[in-house]
């Protein structure tokens, strides 16, 4: 009689400690599977949509954002820009407030000799499927002379547009004006030296309290504190090839690295300071929607805990009335 006692306890171990297939996967290592992106040059993670990663190729593909799902690697939604010219040097995407999808074309391989560049702006569409969306256009310069970048980052509670240059000697964040304009041109003006690195991506926590700015080999934590930003510590990247790209997934306990390439990887490490509060003016979440993307394994083995409990004292009970019978 010990037998059916013990499968009991066994199955209402595993039980209590399964994690639902969506949540254990999302948010996990992946590679993009599209042939179409061969050049995933900016990663920027949903905030309606859990498990999914906007990215973009880094020039002669077209006015084009991908969506792809972490769970599987596969494209799920290509959206088309209308409302901008020809796309020059796509280097980044960034996400802010109201789900808005910022793109920054914003490389110049010619070490400053575009007279200005160019962000897009764009609503992050609700429903995943191929489509069109009009996108608004903002003409960008520099206050100190033009130069090549590859990170935008928008800030998730004001709003506000930050470039930081590519130097190989190390750049500086600069910021753009309290609104971006697409009427007149924006003048993003330098406000901190990041040194030390040559940036190919940049990313802001889901609070908004720390940047990551990555390059090829390697990444440095700043504190934000109001964008008079503080280094906090230099951060080992995985190792997968070019390396292009830098986001915090949705909750802001990880930040997920990209590669530019066929087939590229996206791998992830756990965020220092261990994560952020995505519900701070970056839009919904899975966090926000009443989910338990940043503390589901924790409740699974606080109830694991209980299961077990539960199935011991039911077991011992049961052998207990067995013995006075």
């Amino acid at each position: 009689m010990r037998r059916p006692f013990a499968l009991l306890a066994g199955a209402l171990l595993v039980g209590a400690f399964a994690v639902p297939a969506s949540a254990a996967d999302a948010d996990e290592d992946f590679t993009i599977k599209d042939p179409r992106i061969t050049e995933s040059s900016g990663l920027a993670a949903s905030r309606l949509h859990p498990g999914i990663y906007w990215t973009h190729n880094d020039s002669d593909d077209g006015p084009y954002l991908y969506a792809v799902d972490s769970r599987t690697g596969e494209t799920v939604a290509r959206l088309t820009l209308t409302g901008v010219g020809t796309p020059r040097d796509v280097e980044a995407i960034s996400i802010g407030p109201g789900n808005r999808i910022y793109v920054g074309d914003i490389g110049d391989n010619l070490g400053g000799g575009w007279p200005h560049v160019w962000i897009y702006e764009l609503p992050e569409p609700k429903t995943l499927k191929d489509q069109t969306i009009r996108a608004t256009q903002y003409v960008v310069k520099y206050s100190d002379g033009a130069r090549d970048a590859e990170s935008l980052v928008v800030h998730p509670k004001t709003g506000r547009a930050y470039i930081v240059d590519k130097n190989e000697k190390g750049g500086h964040l600069y910021e753009g004006p309290a609104e971006l304009s697409a009427s007149g041109t924006n003048v993003f003006k330098p406000v901190a030296a990041v040194p030390d690195l040559e940036a190919t991506d940049a990313t802001l926590s889901p609070d908004g309290e720390h940047l990551v700015v990555r390059s090829y080999f390697g990444a440095i934590a700043y504190d934000w504190n109001g964008g008079k930003i503080k280094r906090e510590k230099r951060l080992g990247v995985p190792f997968l090839g070019q390396g292009e790209s830098v986001t915090y997934t949705a909750d802001g306990k990880r930040l997920m690295y990209g590669a530019e390439g066929a087939d590229s990887s996206v791998e992830g490490q756990d965020a220092p300071g261990g994560g952020g509060n995505a519900s701070s003016g970056s839009g919904s979440s899975a966090a926000q929607d009443g989910g338990d993307s940043g503390d589901g394994l924790s409740g699974n083995l606080k109830t694991g805990a209980i299961a077990v409990a539960v199935a011991c004292v039911a077991l011992l009970g049961l052998r207990g009335l067995r013995r006075r019978r």
